[in-house]
């Protein structure tokens, strides 16, 4: 079982074939807490937009907070999802009890948010754990429950490597992560830059 390194005061990702487009993130120490801000602007099917995300996780990474906004040429729009901890989520002040058992916040725009859940884990080479989330689409902001699925498997070059699974999207991956469990390799999807 190994843990990471504390993360940087920033990263970023080069998103690429699913869209293109930029995302960059600040993560910022409070208390026992982590605060991480950061912003995705892209082109998908012809369409620009961005979404600004503010999260705030707790001292074992579980999201306790996260505030997102998004511009697109329809306007702008923002929600905010609360949660206990425990597994119990308020979106926009409303109890959204189709979440409930989800600890993660994972955002279709951010390859960042893929960070979460490793952090909570602390999985040993070929052990594997589910990690339902409150997943936020990048146009409209509406939060689905998103069933995932991750596997330790052997470290690539000395880096954590997880066998990532998405059912509803037929979606199977490995992604690499570095000292501090940030993805380096989201294939498909982006791969970092700084």
């Amino acid at each position: 079982m190994t843990t990471f390194v504390p993360p940087p005061a920033t990263a970023a990702w080069a998103h690429e074939h699913a869209r293109q487009g930029f995302e960059v993130v600040y993560f910022r120490p409070s208390g026992d807490a982590r605060h991480i801000v950061g912003c995705t602007t892209a082109v998908e099917d012809g369409r620009t937009w961005t979404v600004d995300y503010d999260i705030t996780v707790d001292a074992d990474w579980v999201t306790r907070r996260a505030v997102v906004t998004g511009r697109s040429e329809e306007g702008t729009r923002s929600t905010v999802l609360q949660a206990d901890g425990a597994g119990h989520w308020q979106v926009d002040g409303a109890a959204a009890p189709y979440l409930d058992g989800c600890l993660d916040v994972d955002l279709e725009s951010s390859a960042m948010t893929n960070t979460l859940p490793v952090h909570r884990f602390r999985l040993a080479v070929g052990e594997s754990a589910r990690a339902p989330a409150a997943y936020v689409r990048a146009l409209d902001l509406s939060v689905e429950r998103l069933e995932q699925d991750y596997r330790r498997v052997a470290d690539e070059d000395a880096r954590q490597a997880y066998d990532y699974s998405a059912a509803v999207f037929d979606f199977h991956c490995r992604l690499v992560y570095d000292a501090a469990g940030l993805v380096l390799t989201y294939p498909g999807i982006a791969t970092r830059a700084a």
